[in-house]
C-alpha cells in the first residue's frame, strides 16, 4: 500500500537571505484558490473521478488501498464547515498538522466502527493526484513520499513534465538530484494547481523559503528553478539561478546599511541615511558599504555607547579626542578551547581612513547646507578632525613594509610551492585512475595507501563515489582530483599573469583571442582580461606553460558536444549577478552547472600549502593569499628588468606609483648598484691598477686575517706588516683586548707580581725590570676594560643644563645690564 506520510526529525533551519526576501516581494507566488470544478463535487462524483483514467492506479492492490483512504477522508472533511472539498480540509486540523496529520482521522474512524489497520496515506495521494485537494507547500514538504511526482506526473500534466525531461541529459535522469528536482516540480503542482508551464518563480522562491526554514535542504529546489528557467517561461530580470539562496544578501539600500547597527538616536539615523543617499549614486556598492561602517558602527555607534544621549554632531574636544583614541586601537576577541574569551588590542589600520570618512561626512554637510539649508543647515558643525589628524604617510610605510616583507618570504619558495601543486595533481590522479579500475567491493594500494571500495554504487557509470582509506575515514577521491587541479591551475594562472582574484574567476573561452601580427603574419595567442577593479580592459600575452595551463582548463570543462556551458557568476562585493558567460571556473554539483567561488579556491590553496610542507621565519605554516602571487608577479618582472610604465599596464594599476608599491626592492638590488657604480669608476682608472691578483698573494691576505687570533685577544697590526714586538703581544699597543678575556688578563697580571717577587729575592734584576714592564701594560689593559665597563654602565651627560645652571645664567646675564 502506497503511504503518503512521511515523518523524521529535521535539522537545525537555515535562514533565508535578504536578497530572498526581496525577490519574494518582487515575484510574488500565485495565489492559492479554495473553489476550482473538482474540488466542488460531490462525494460520489469525486469517488467515480477516482475510478478513471489517469487518475485510476494500475496495480489493483494500490487502487483498493487509494479508494478505501479516499472514501475515510471524505467521510471525515464532511464534518468540517465548507462547500468545497478544499476549504473543508483547510478547515480541518489535519492542514496545519504537519507531524501525525492522520491520527484525528483514524482516531475518527474507529469511533465510527471502521477496522483500524488503514491509513488515509493513500487516499490522500489519490485526492491530491486529481486536484481534489491542495494541500500547502509546507504540508507537502513535510509529508509527501517518493511516490507524489510518478502519481503527480501521469494524472495532472504528462506532457509537461515529459518535455521537462527531455531536457536532461540521459546519464542525469536517472541520478537522486534530478529526481528530487521533478518531485519538487511535482509538490508546487500539488500545492497550486495548474501544469508545468504555469509555475511562476514566486512559486519556486516560497519553497525554497519553506525547505530552508525547515531543514535548510534546498538543493532540489534550486536545480528545480534552474530546469524551469531553461525553458524561458521566466521573465528576463527573474534571477540567474537560486544557488546560495539562504546566504545572499544582495545589495541594501542606505537604510538597510545604517539600519545594521541599532541608534537610538532617530534623527541622526534619518541624517546617515540622507547621506548615504546622496554618496551612493558616485559609488559602488562596496565603498558605500565601508563608508557606512566607517560613518555608523565606528563613529556614531560608539559615540552612543560611550556618551549615552548624545543627540548632535557638535562635538567637544574632550569628546572627539576620546573617539581618536578609541578608534585608533582595535579589539579582537577570541574563544579559547577551554570556553574563555581572550581580548587583544592592535593598531587599527584603517584608522586614518575612517577618520577621513568623519571628516569628509562634516565638510560635505557643511558644503551641502550653502545650498539647502533647510535641509542640511541644522546639522552643520565644525569637523572634529583635522587635515593633520587624517595623515597616511606612516599607514602607508606601514603597509608597504608589510607587503614587502610578505613578498621577499614567499618568492623564493614559490617553486616549491608548484612542484607541491603538480606533485598533488599527479597524486591525485594516480589515485582516481587506479580507484577507477578496481572492481567494486575490492581493495586497492595506490601510493602507499590502501582503499576499501563500495560493494555497490549510485552513479550512472558505475564507478565508487565514496571509498575507506585504512583508517575507516570516509574520502571522495573525485573531489580530491578535482580540488588539487583547480589549485594547481589557479597557481600557475597567477603567478604567470599576476591578474587579480576577481579576474581570474571571470575568465571565460572567450578571454582567449588570436592575434596576428600585421608584419609577419604570426598567430599570437593572448588573454583578454575583462575590466573589474579599475573597469579597465587589457590583453596579456600567453606563454607557453601558460598556454598549456589554460588548454588543461578549457579540455576539462568543455562538454561532450565541444561547447562551454554559460553560467551566471556571482559578484561577492557588488552583491549582484553577471550575466551567464562560459566561464572556465565552473563544475558540476548536483546535476548542475556552477560557478567556483572564491573560498573553494582559496581552500584548495590552502591544502595545497599544507601538503608541500612550507613554514615561515616564525616555523609557522606558510599562507598564501591570492593577491600574493599578484605582489610576486610584479616583483620579478620588475627584477628581472620589466619597464615600470609597461607593469604598470600589464597589471592594470591607474598610477605607477601603485605599481611600485607592490614591487619589493631587495638588499641585493642595492648591492648590484653599488657594485655598478664602482664598475664605472674603475672604468676611469688605469687597468693596471685592477689587475688579477695570483694565488699567493691570495693565501698571503688569507693568511693575515688567520694570524690575527691570539689567547689575548686580536692581532691589530695593518696587513702587509710584521709584529713590531717580537711578539711580545702583552706589552703592545695594537692588541684588541675584550671584556672577555678579562679573567684571563687578571691571572696573567697575578703571575707577573709572584715572578716579580720570586725575582727580587733571587737577586735577578734584569728580570724585574722586563716583568715590570710587561706589568705596567698588563695593568693598563685592564683599567682599560674597567673604565670601557663603567662608561656602558653609567649614565651620559648629554650638555642639557640643569635649573639651576639655568637661574645662574639668567641672573649672571641681568647682572651685565
Amino acid at each position: 500500500m502506497t503511504s503518503l506520510l512521511i515523518t523524521a526529525d529535521a535539522p537545525a533551519p537555515a535562514k533565508l537571505g535578504k536578497e530572498a526576501a526581496a525577490l519574494l516581494r518582487a515575484f510574488p507566488p500565485r495565489p492559492r484558490a479554495s473553489s476550482w470544478p473538482a474540488t466542488a463535487g460531490s462525494r460520489n462524483a469525486v469517488l467515480d473521478r477516482l475510478e478513471q483514467p489517469p487518475f485510476r492506479a494500475t496495480a489493483p492492490s494500490t487502487q483498493t488501498a487509494r479508494m478505501v483512504g479516499a472514501r475515510l477522508l471524505l467521510r471525515w472533511l464532511e464534518t468540517f464547515p465548507g462547500e468545497t472539498w478544499q476549504q473543508r480540509w483547510e478547515a480541518s486540523p489535519a492542514s496545519a498538522a504537519y507531524d501525525g496529520w492522520s491520527d484525528n482521522i483514524l482516531d475518527w474512524g474507529h469511533a465510527q466502527g471502521r477496522k483500524p489497520g488503514r491509513t488515509p496515506g493513500a487516499g490522500m495521494l489519490a485526492l491530491i493526484s486529481a486536484d481534489i485537494i491542495r494541500p500547502s507547500l509546507e504540508w507537502l514538504a513535510r509529508n509527501c513520499s517518493n511516490s507524489l511526482r510518478p502519481t503527480i506526473q501521469a494524472a495532472r500534466d504528462p506532457e509537461g513534465f515529459a518535455r521537462l525531461s527531455a531536457q536532461i541529459p540521459a546519464r542525469e535522469l536517472a541520478t537522486r538530484p534530478a529526481s528530487e528536482a521533478l518531485k519538487a516540480i511535482a509538490s508546487i503542482v500539488a500545492a497550486y494547481g495548474g501544469g508545468v508551464d504555469d509555475i511562476v518563480v514566486g512559486d519556486v522562491l516560497t519553497l525554497a523559503r519553506i525547505k530552508a526554514s525547515q531543514n535548510g535542504h534546498t538543493g532540489p529546489v534550486i536545480r528545480a528553478y534552474t530546469l524551469l528557467r531553461g525553458r524561458g517561461q521566466f521573465p528576463v530580470d527573474a534571477p540567474a539561478t537560486l544557488h546560495n539562496i539562504t546566504t545572499r544578501t544582495g545589495q541594501l539600500p542606505p537604510s538597510g546599511l545604517v539600519d545594521r547597527y541599532p541608534l537610538r538616536c532617530k534623527p541622526v539615523r534619518d541624517l546617515l541615511v540622507d547621506y548615504l543617499t546622496e554618496r551612493q549614486a558616485s559609488l559602488d556598492y562596496t565603498t558605500l558599504k565601508v563608508l557606512s561602517s566607517h560613518l555608523v558602527s565606528l563613529f556614531w555607534a560608539d559615540l552612543e555607547h560611550h556618551h549615552p544621549g548624545i543627540d548632535n554632531l557638535r562635538l567637544s574636544k574632550e569628546v572627539a579626542d576620546e573617539w581618536k583614541a578609541r578608534v585608533a586601537v582595535k579589539t579582537t576577541r577570541r574563544r579559547q578551547p577551554n570556553g574563555t574569551t581572550v581580548e587583544t588590542t592592535a593598531p587599527r589600520v584603517s584608522a586614518a581612513t575612517v577618520k577621513m570618512n568623519v571628516r569628509a561626512f562634516y565638510l560635505d554637510i557643511a558644503e551641502w547646507a550653502l545650498d539647502e539649508p533647510e535641509r542640511w543647515g541644522p546639522w552643520a558643525a565644525p569637523s572634529p578632525i583635522t587635515e593633520g589628524d587624517c595623515g597616511t604617510k606612516k599607514m602607508e610605510r606601514e603597509q608597504k613594509s608589510r607587503s614587502d616583507r610578505r613578498t621577499r618570504e614567499r618568492l623564493p619558495v614559490l617553486p616549491l610551492l608548484v612542484q607541491a601543486a603538480d606533485r598533488r595533481l599527479k597524486e591525485a590522479k594516480a589515485r582516481l585512475d587506479a580507484i577507477d579500475a578496481a572492481p567494486l567491493g575490492s581493495m586497492v594500494t595506490v601510493l602507499g595507501e590502501t582503499f576499501v571500495l563500495p560493494q555497490a554504487s549510485t552513479r550512472i557509470d558505475g564507478r565508487p563515489g565514496h571509498v575507506w582509506d585504512e583508517h575507516g575515514n570516509r574520502r571522495n577521491p573525485r573531489a580530491e582530483e578535482k580540488q588539487a587541479f583547480f589549485a594547481w591551475a589557479t597557481i600557475e594562472i597567477l603567478r604567470h599573469t599576476g591578474i587579480r582574484i576577481e579576474e581570474l574567476m571571470e575568465l571565460s573561452h572567450h578571454s582567449i583571442i588570436r592575434y596576428k601580427l600585421p608584419t609577419t603574419g604570426e598567430i599570437v595567442p593572448l588573454l583578454q582580461i575583462a575590466p573589474s577593479k579599475t573597469e579597465k580592459e587589457r590583453l596579456l600575452l600567453i606563454n607557453p606553460e601558460l598556454a598549456d595551463v589554460l588548454s588543461a582548463l578549457v579540455t576539462r570543462v568543455r562538454q561532450s558536444d565541444g561547447r562551454i556551458n554559460s553560467v551566471a557568476t556571482y559578484d561577492m562585493h557588488e552583491k549582484a549577478w553577471n550575466p551567464p558567460m562560459p566561464v572556465l571556473y565552473q563544475w558540476e554539483v548536483s546535476g548542475e552547472q556552477r560557478p567556483i567561488s572564491v573560498q573553494v579556491i582559496r581552500q584548495a590553496l590552502n591544502r595545497t600549502l599544507e601538503a608541500s610542507g612550507l613554514v615561515d621565519i616564525n616555523e609557522k605554516p606558510l599562507h598564501f593569499q591570492p593577491h600574493d602571487f599578484r605582489r610576486i608577479f610584479i616583483t620579478d618582472a620588475i627584477l628581472n628588468g620589466l619597464p615600470p610604465h609597461i607593469a604598470q599596464v600589464i597589471a592594470g594599476h591607474d598610477s605607477i606609483s601603485t605599481t611600485m608599491g607592490y614591487a619589493a626592492i631587495y638588499p641585493s638590488d642595492a648591492i648590484e648598484a653599488h657594485r655598478s657604480f664602482i664598475a664605472r669608476r674603475r672604468n676611469m682608472r688605469p687597468a693596471e691598477e685592477y689587475r688579477a691578483i695570483s694565488p699567493e698573494e691570495w693565501e698571503e691576505f688569507l693568511g693575515h686575517w688567520e694570524r690575527r687570533k691570539l689567547s689575548l685577544g686580536e692581532c691589530g697590526r695593518s696587513y702587509g706588516t710584521d709584529c713590531a714586538h717580537e711578539h711580545a703581544c702583552i706589552r703592545c699597543p695594537v692588541l684588541i683586548v675584550g671584556p672577555d678575556e678579562m679573567p684571563r688578563m687578571e691571572e696573567i697580571r697575578d703571575n707577573l707580581r709572584d715572578r716579580i717577587a720570586e725575582a727580587e729575592r733571587e737577586g735577578w734584576l734584569g728580570d724585574v725590570e722586563g716583568l715590570s714592564a710587561s706589568l705596567s701594560a698588563t695593568e693598563e689593559k685592564i683599567a682599560t676594560l674597567n673604565a670601557r665597563q663603567q662608561r656602558k654602565e653609567s649614565a651620559v651627560f648629554l650638555g642639557i643644563p640643569t635649573l639651576d645652571q639655568l637661574t645662574a645664567r639668567m641672573s649672571g646675564a641681568e647682572a651685565t645690564k
